[in-house]
């Protein structure tokens, strides 16, 4: 999955933005997804007075409206970014609105101030009704979405790597950098998205079908666990692959 974000002040073509960017990449036969951030603290989908809404308030802790048409799955908390994603499978998926990650970036504006104000290391490209004035904002190029869609997908393509973890600073160096930093880094052209030792590695974890990102400390404690066990298992011989599964529903 290839990830990045589409953000600035309301009104400077953040969704605009995104809708084009979308058909263009649909159009090059890319499956894609999208979440949208909301900066509105009483937003919520589910009203007062729906069946769903009474559901929760006798206690449910997750809700299902199942439509002809859509299925919509209300959890009554704020997800982190990386629940959310584990639900995504897409080639590309967008956000929109979300301003802090470690993924590359978009900013929409209408003037230069707005840039500054949000510009960093992990913006590649700028967009919104500010690409009728300029062409180019610190080296940063400056594309409108409507009349220069390909150009901008082209940079997208060119730019935007697989997601990559985000641990927190002190977690996990084993590239040499911590996750932010290699982010930035692969952005430049001065690192390569495969420096990532967790992406290289021998020993993975899924829960419910979707990997689970472990710094090297981890993998190598979880590896010698199984591999401790494994080894005193008749049939067991070395550089044979091991697979193991839990259902709960056995357990």
């Amino acid at each position: 999955m290839k990830l990045f974000s589409v953000f600035g002040i309301s009104l400077t073509g953040k969704t605009t933005t995104i809708e084009n960017v979308i058909n263009e990449l649909k159009k090059r036969r890319y499956s894609v997804g999208s979440v949208k951030e909301i900066h509105y603290e009483d937003f919520a989908i589910d009203k007062e007075g729906t069946n769903t809404y009474r559901h929760s308030q006798a206690g449910a802790e997750l809700v299902t409206a199942r439509g002809y048409n859509e299925t919509d799955i209300l959890y009554k908390e704020r997800l982190s970014l990386q629940k959310i994603l584990r639900n995504y499978s897409q080639d590309y998926v967008i956000l929109e609105g979300v301003e802090k990650g470690n993924f590359p970036k978009i900013i929409t504006a209408k003037e230069s101030e707005e840039i500054e104000e949000r510009l960093d290391d992990m913006v590649f490209a700028i967009s919104g009704k500010v690409a009728d004035e300029i062409d180019e904002y610190k080296e940063i190029p400056v594309i409108n979405s409507i009349t220069e869609t390909e150009r901008l997908v082209d940079l997208i393509e060119e730019k935007v790597f697989e997601k990559l973890p985000d641990f927190p600073a002190d977690c996990c160096t084993a590239c040499g950098f911590n996750c932010r930093e290699l982010g930035k880094k692969i952005l430049k052209g001065e690192a390569k998205r495969s420096d990532c030792v967790i992406s290289d590695t021998n020993t993975k974890l899924y829960i419910n079908s979707k990997e689970i990102d472990m710094v090297p400390f981890v993998q190598s404690i979880l590896y010698n666990a199984v591999q401790g066990v494994v080894s005193e298992i008749d049939g067991y011989h070395k550089g044979v692959d091991i697979k193991i599964e839990i259902d709960k529903k056995n357990r």
